[in-house]
Formats: structure tokens, sequence, C-alpha cells
């Protein structure tokens, strides 16, 4: 998947849970939850509905590699790519 299908498909999970979320104000490099007003719930659920757009599992360890907007792209794009045949 390529990182524009990628960013849509986390804000369409924001959104879900969070339809005031106002985008246009976010910062890519700054903490996600703090600027979307999103508490743990909230990410969770945010968690759950990736899991069910894209197909992949998110384990509680890797949420901090969810901080910002950006980090959250690149480890969507890092599970959603193949691995390459070693």
């Amino acid at each position: 998947m390529n990182d524009e299908t990628l960013k849509s498909s986390l804000i369409d999970a924001i959104l879900e849970i969070a339809p005031e979320a106002d985008f246009d104000i976010l910062d890519a490099d700054d903490d996600l939850r703090a600027q979307l007003d999103l508490d743990s719930m909230d990410f969770l659920n945010v968690m759950i509905a990736l899991h069910e757009k894209l197909g992949i599992d998110i384990p509680e360890a890797d949420y901090p590699k969810l901080f910002t907007l950006n980090d959250a792209i690149g480890y969507l794009r890092e599970k959603t790519t193949p691995a390459a045949d070693a």
C-alpha cells in the first residue's frame, strides 16, 4: 500500500472514533493523541479499526511506534509491505 492509502485508512479510523478531529491543524511530527485529544480507550479503538481495515495485528507493545502521524504511516507501511524472500 502506498503512504496516501495508509494515511487515508488511519484518518478514517480516527474519524470513526473522534469525528470532531481536525486534521487541518495536525502536525505530522507531533504527538498524535495529544493533538487530537484521544484518550487511551479512543486510541485502542483506533488500533482495532485499523486492524479491521487493513487486516494487520498491532500489538500493544508497538503502540509507541504510532506516536506521530508520520510514525504511524511508517509503521503501517512496514506491516503491510510483504517481506522480500531471503
